[in-house]
């Protein structure tokens, strides 16, 4: 197990040094022009996948960091650049995730590298999960799966919403229910190839922010895939089924829900740093303003008005990134979130990217409101943290369910 530690090694220094270079040089002379046009940045996520970060292996390194501090460094640097084209770099990597987590050796093989193509034929994926009715309350999902044991297909139903790379993936991956006497304890996931027919772009969501990526409704009509499509086989899915039937009449059914809901707390840090990077960008362009900004013949950060702004915007970032990365390496140490810390990181930092990225524009005044500064695209980046994986209220019924043992609603 690595010690924790807040000092990167000489290598964790060359990654970070290399991510912000190119979030430096490709994204961010980018970002305004793909923000107007609300299209994926196809030649953006190009340059990436030419110089490797764009790849499963990138995040693979980085994953597997015995720090824990691989994922966390790469997309702070990365939403640095912009929030917007860096989660159309990385949105891939959410259905990879969906398949490494519950694939054979076989579909993992098979179906990643078909997720991202090479650079010179990049491709996406898209994981599906979040309905109309069903967002934070995963239990209420209504995309059905079917098993045809005649034909060995499933046959998928429904419609799916929120999904980045929804309708453009060559790969989609669903969640489905198989069983709705289980409630969230009955879904299960499964790849739906590129070309199935059946599946369809439903509406594509015209958003506040994070413009660049590409979010849409994918909608499901008989959609059949063959039986190998199921993720981890129909044996191990009928197993898991069991078991949690067994649970049920035993009255278990809390514990799996405990040890679930552990899963999604280590994945919540990741979207934390996202929000570390999109507060530093604003910071750093609200101090250098301040710092060249001149009224009644002296710069503004004179003021104590502003600089105790800029004062506070650094701690609050320095916070957030340090929760982060405690809520990170225990997750890939393998310590338990006794008090819910991956959703204390996840909790603060978006909430300080929403404060810092305002107070960027106050600081700006007029020229922050305008698009001729990249704060207000920042600021309305930023309105997404305290909403995916989880909003900040559900962070904070976490929070304070695992901090009191209580049923608290």
């Amino acid at each position: 197990m690595a010690e924790f530690t807040m000092e990167l090694n000489d290598e964790q220094k060359e990654v970070r040094d290399w991510l912000h270079g190119f979030a430096a040089d490709v994204i961010r002379p980018a970002a305004a022009e793909w923000d107007e046009r609300e299209e994926t940045p196809w030649p953006v996520i190009q340059e990436a996948a030419k110089v490797g970060i764009y790849s499963l292996d990138f995040y693979a390194q980085q994953y597997f960091d015995p720090t824990g501090l691989g994922i966390p460094m790469a997309m702070e640097e990365l939403f640095w650049g912009d929030a917007g084209i860096a989660l159309s770099i990385v949105g891939t990597g959410l259905a990879a995730v969906g398949v490494l987590a519950n694939g054979t050796e076989e579909q993992i093989g098979t179906w990643i590298p078909e997720m991202y193509g090479d650079a010179n034929d990049v491709k996406v994926a898209a994981f599906c999960s979040s309905e109309p009715d069903a967002g934070s309350d995963v239990a209420s999902m209504r995309t059905r799966a079917v098993y045809d044991e005649a034909k060995d297909e499933w046959v998928l139903n429904g419609t799916k919403t929120w999904a980045t790379n929804g309708g453009i993936a060559n790969v989609h991956v669903v969640v489905a229910v198989v069983d709705a006497e289980l409630g969230s304890k009955g879904h299960a996931s499964f790849i739906v190839p590129p070309s199935t027919p059946g599946l369809s772009q439903g509406q594509k969501f015209k958003k506040h922010g994070i413009r660049a990526s590409h979010t849409a409704e994918v909608v499901l009509e008989n959609v059949r895939i063959p039986g190998s499509c199921l993720l981890g086989g129909k044996q191990k899915l009928d197993e898991r089924l069991a078991r949690a039937r067994e649970r049920a009449r035993a009255g278990g059914g809390e514990r799996v829900k405990n040890a679930a809901m552990a899963t999604f707390e280590a994945s919540r840090p990741a979207v934390g740093a996202m929000a570390v990077g999109t507060a530093r960008a604003a910071y750093e362009v609200a101090l250098d303003y301040a710092k060249t900004r001149e009224q009644f013949g002296r710069p503004i950060i004179d003021n104590q008005g502003v600089a105790f702004q800029l004062a506070d915007m650094r701690t609050s970032i320095d916070a957030a990134r340090l929760l982060v990365w405690r809520a990170s390496w225990m997750a890939v140490n393998g310590k338990p979130f006794t008090a819910a810390e991956g959703s204390m990181s996840k909790l603060f930092a978006s909430e300080t990217a929403k404060k810092v990225t305002a107070q960027a524009i106050q600081i700006l005044g007029g020229n922050g409101y305008t698009r001729e500064y990249p704060v207000e695209r920042m600021h309305r980046d930023a309105a997404i943290y305290t909403i995916f994986e989880g909003t900040s209220e559900v962070q904070r019924l976490v929070i304070a369910r695992t901090l009191s043992g209580m049923p608290i609603r």
